[in-house]
């Protein structure tokens, strides 16, 4: 069931990131229990995919019940992982403080777009904001303007997924040392770091703040998307010198000197214009059985509907059907330890009852917090 099977982690219910964070580590089989708002009891579909694969209890945090039922449980997981603002946790009694106190092993995640300190710290914002801070938004889009990629660099890559290779840094570390720790997962941060190699290009003189005029932004005609005679599109990245030749030879333009001139970025949009013809020229099925499998470096461009059919994808089972939504499979694979879905999104509360029996607390404690209000 997954190289995380034995690991339990408790889950405070946010959106975006953390939900993911979550979904990443249920994926590879750790026990993750989502702590959702009793308000909110018996909602929740299964199209919330970020929410798959692990049991939910629904309490009242007001309740002084429901937040020692909840450090009951926390004393006996492995990680905790939260995605609210600043101080939240501690004002509900639940801070890092308190359940390191009570679990001095626990590996204590918190996933916020500034991170817990720093001038900002405290503000409301988005992954567009986050991203835009760290520079990478600047880099993304088209000449005249930026445009948002998603919210893949900020609340997916440089959060959800930094956080939880924070929490599993913290586990290996704390195997060793027995002690927990906080791990402090910001997206500015992580989107920062998403744009080493960007930063590095800059210092050496390999990348330009202008939008569009470098090789991997889609200034260069040899790594960018173009549109078919169908209206469909195709990505090319012929980088290297034998596929740029490949390319060449499969569009038709081997003997033609102007395209001598691949590293030249002068010469990239008069260039572009002329492969641009070309590819219109044919559809995109056409220029896939022409170009698909070999080293062009070329993939046609799919959307969501298509992606799940494409042959390779199917040979890889990378995208799975969950009660009736279709999905990606749970990445990446291991050779012996081979992650399996658990099942699809919980309704928040659907194992209240469930998780507290497992968890150690027989049926008068489980009514005492039911008389409470608590749960």
């Amino acid at each position: 069931m997954g190289p995380l099977q034995g690991l339990r982690i408790v889950e405070f219910a946010g959106i975006g990131p953390g939900p993911f964070c979550a979904m990443m580590l249920a994926d590879m089989g750790a026990e993750v229990v989502r702590v959702d708002r009793k308000s909110v009891a018996d909602s929740g579909s299964a199209n919330d995919v970020m929410n798959r694969g692990r049991r939910s209890i629904a309490v009242d945090l007001k309740k002084p019940e429901a937040v020692e039922a909840c450090l009951e449980l926390i004393g006996q997981a492995d990680a905790l992982l939260e995605g609210f603002r600043p101080g939240v946790m501690e004002r509900l009694g639940l801070g890092p403080d308190v359940c390191l106190e009570r679990n001095p092993r626990l590996v204590y995640g918190r996933m916020t777009g500034w991170g817990q300190e720093g001038p900002l710290a405290h503000a409301a914002g988005h992954d567009i904001n986050y991203i835009s801070l760290s520079g990478a938004l600047h880099a993304i889009g088209l000449p005249d303007k930026p445009v948002p990629p998603l919210n893949l660099v900020g609340d997916f890559g440089g959060g959800a997924m930094m956080l939880a290779f924070g929490l599993a840094c913290g586990l290996v570390e704390a195997q060793r040392s027995g002690r927990g720790q906080v791990v402090d997962a910001a997206m500015t941060d992580g989107s920062a770091m998403l744009m080493a190699i960007f930063y590095g290009m800059k210092a050496s003189g390999f990348w330009s703040n202008q939008r569009g005029r470098n090789m991997l932004d889609g200034g260069a005609h040899f790594y960018d998307t173009y549109r078919c005679k169908d209206g469909r599109w195709i990505s090319i990245g012929s980088i290297e010198p034998k596929f740029y030749a490949l390319l060449r030879e499969k569009c038709g333009l081997a003997d033609d000197p102007a395209f001598d001139a691949q590293m030249d970025p002068r010469k990239w949009p008069e260039l572009k214009e002329r492969l641009a013809q070309v590819i219109a020229t044919r559809t995109r099925d056409e220029w896939c059985e022409l170009m698909e499998g070999s080293d062009v470096c070329f993939a046609p461009v799919l959307d969501l509907d298509e992606a799940p059919r494409h042959p390779h994808n199917r040979a890889r089972e990378a995208f799975v059907e969950v009660q009736g939504v279709t999905q990606p499979a749970p990445a990446p694979r291991f050779s012996r330890t081979r992650p399996e879905l658990r099942g699809g999104p919980p309704k928040a509360g659907q194992h209240t009852r469930e998780i507290l029996r497992d968890w150690g607390f027989d049926e008068t404690a489980v009514a005492r917090l039911q008389r409470a209000g608590a749960i």
